[in-house]
């Protein structure tokens, strides 16, 4: 009898701990190797994110997504997602701290995440 109610609360924990729902899939497929390559992808990607310009439906959804991403270590990426996200900080870190730094000034004013994601960022330094 015990051992049921352990699988039982069991189950309701891992039921509980999981998200609701991932974020939509529709923009997985996307070459993200191709925008870091593209200056003028990047450009239009960063300026919709810093609302400097128009923002692209996926500019858009990233836009609206990125808070709550943070704010919630990613819980409701796809795998894809996360291994994209992965790919930019490590590209943004090594090869443009100046975009960085703009988005860090604007997402995380307070230094919140840098200071909570400082082992992942320091992990991706220098491995471009």
């Amino acid at each position: 009898m015990k051992i049921l109610i352990i699988v039982v609360v069991a189950c309701v924990a891992v039921t509980w701990a999981r998200p609701e729902s991932t974020y939509t899939d529709k923009w997985d497929n996307i070459n993200v190797d191709e925008i870091l390559e593209s200056t003028r992808l990047m450009k239009g990607y960063v300026d919709c994110l810093l609302e400097r310009g128009r923002c692209t439906p996926d500019g858009k959804a990233l836009k609206e997504t990125l808070p709550d991403a943070l704010e919630h270590e990613c819980v409701k990426c796809t795998g894809k997602q996360k291994s994209g996200a992965d790919k930019v900080i490590r590209h943004l870190v090594n090869k443009r701290p100046d975009l960085w730094k703009e988005l860090a000034v604007k997402y995380d004013p307070d230094n919140i995440y840098q200071a909570r994601y400082k082992d992942k960022i320091d992990a991706v330094k220098g491995s471009a």
